[in-house]
């Protein structure tokens, strides 16, 4: 299933890019749905930056998802290629508890606009809730196109949230 998000963010492209690359953590306390964000890794390379950051979510569950969805699965580890030169991160969330069951992947791209920074999310997630523990094989396929929407709808707008709270971030930061 499809995800893209854009939003701008006014402020000028180098402060945007440089604090999503480096500051993130940073930015966690501005985000209602995050409980925290750690780095794990980090390679500074000529031309960008590899990234492991891991999320911990804070967030309640819809009623429908609580018997299936465990607490270990509410964070996920972000790999991330920042590419400097065209000004990119090529990402892959990896869930520790589902790593078979969910693929999650795209790019993020900043791009200087009037009054800003355009940040253009586009990525896939493909789930194989036959792999899940807890979901009987026969339901798997019926409902996996609607689990799929509803993590897209609940990623979606966190996706601009996050921007948004980077943008009061740099506000607070100024």
């Amino acid at each position: 299933m499809q995800i893209l998000s854009e939003s701008v963010i006014h402020f000028p492209i180098e402060h945007v890019y440089a604090t999503y690359r480096d500051r993130l953590p940073e930015i966690a306390p501005y985000m209602q749905d995050i409980r925290e964000i750690k780095v794990i890794s980090r390679v500074d390379r000529p031309d960008g930056a590899d990234l492991l950051n891991r999320w911990f979510a804070q967030t309640e569950l819809p009623k429908v998802a609580q018997g299936i969805v465990k607490p270990e699965w509410m964070q996920w580890d972000d790999h991330a290629r920042w590419d400097d030169t065209a000004q990119h991160v090529d990402w892959r969330l990896e869930l520790p508890a589902l790593k078979d069951q969910v693929r999650c992947s795209g790019r993020n791209s900043f791009t200087a606009v009037e009054g800003g920074t355009r940040v253009r999310l586009e990525g896939t997630l493909d789930l194989d809730l036959r792999k899940i523990p807890g979901v009987p094989g026969f339901m798997a396929k019926r409902i996996q196109p609607q689990v799929e929407k509803f993590i897209v709808r609940l990623i979606t707008p966190n996706l601009e949230k996050v921007n948004a709270s980077l943008e009061r971030f740099l506000e607070a930061d100024a």
